[in-house]
């Protein structure tokens, strides 16, 4: 798709979003969000605040970095009461998928990573999008785990009101792209490793996702393809190599990590292609089904924009193709 076309289709948008459970009418939510439209705003706990944490004395802040109307680039910080943003096609075709942003665990991309899939995913794939804003390491609830409790709640919460969104409960995958990733890699190597305490019937819901997308990952935490920021903010300065490897999702990967389709860009020089590579190899060790597609152009954070002439463009398509093969024999 042209930026032309896909600016166009985004503004139609127009990114309103309204407040799950509240009415309609315009306005901004907590953290400045707009809130009203065809778009829905859901909160992860029935508090607006996760088990065991508490509201951060800062705001949440939005920050725009583009100046073209047609191709917003915003991100947000200072997540208390993380929450999904639903974008739903004209006539669901039954799948989903938990969309979880890059920003190098510093922050959490809402459109070049999130809103900007709409075109491709939703309204030409019929699927039914939930865009994350996960907590932040060292924001909030003062571990490591927080965006791995909202990933896992999130899941959870989709799988919990399929019904209500004319969803199958057996095709709900995720899709991570860069450390948002090693997010959806670390949901997809760690779903029944309790994240946070169950607090209602959502809790009971398997957190596992039927497959899982990962653009561009961040994925080893210990050798030469680590991605240094996103390292130093989830394990810190000089973490020992003991933690790098927990946190290294290609050695995390088990017979049961869900099915996985990769992307990836030869001339990445943020994050390399050898995070891809080694969790590639991970998933044939294990014996998990997995598909790797490596262009030799698009750099890093491409997204769906960006790519126009390249081969790369051909990723969002290709992925559609092997969520549509996906079986639903798996049972939450």
């Amino acid at each position: 798709m042209s930026l032309t076309l896909l600016g166009r289709s985004l503004l139609s948008l127009a990114f309103f979003l309204n407040c799950d459970g509240a009415s309609a009418a315009t306005g901004d939510g907590p953290d400045g969000e707009p809130v009203a439209g065809s778009a829905r705003r859901i909160a992860l706990w029935p508090n607006g605040v996760a088990p065991g944490d508490k509201p951060l004395a800062q705001a949440a802040r939005i920050v725009e970095r583009s100046t073209d109307p047609a191709l917003p680039d915003r991100y947000i910080t200072h997540v208390s009461a993380p929450y999904l943003v639903m974008y739903r096609p004209a006539r669901p075709n039954g799948t989903a998928l938990l969309v979880t942003p890059g920003g190098g665990y510093q922050r959490v991309v809402l459109d070049k990573e999130g809103s900007a899939l709409v075109p491709a995913f939703v309204e030409q794939g019929g699927i039914t999008l939930f865009v994350l804003r996960y907590r932040l390491p060292g924001e909030g609830r003062d571990d490591r785990e927080a965006a791995l409790a909202d990933a896992q709640r999130a899941l959870r919460l989709i799988r919990a009101r399929a019904g209500e969104w004319q969803l199958d409960p057996r095709r709900i995958g995720v899709i991570g792209f860069s450390a948002g990733g090693h997010l959806a890699a670390r949901l997809g190597n760690g779903f029944d490793q309790p994240a946070y305490p169950a607090t209602d019937a959502i809790d009971r819901a398997s957190a596992r996702p039927d497959f899982q997308l990962l653009v561009y990952p961040v994925i080893d935490m210990a050798g030469a393809d680590a991605h240094p920021g996103s390292r130093e903010r989830l394990l810190g300065a000089r973490p020992e190599p003991a933690l790098q490897r927990r946190y290294s999702m290609q050695d995390q990967v088990r017979a049961d990590t869900p099915p996985t389709f990769l992307v990836h860009a030869g001339d990445d020089a943020a994050v390399p292609v050898g995070n891809s590579l080694a969790f590639y190899s991970g998933l044939l060790r294990a014996g998990v089904p997995a598909e790797l597609h490596v262009f030799p152009h698009g750099g890093h954070g491409f997204g769906t924009r960006g790519i126009a002439g390249l081969t790369t463009a051909a990723w969002p398509r290709l992925a559609l193709d092997w969520i549509a093969a996906q079986g639903t024999e798996r049972t939450p």
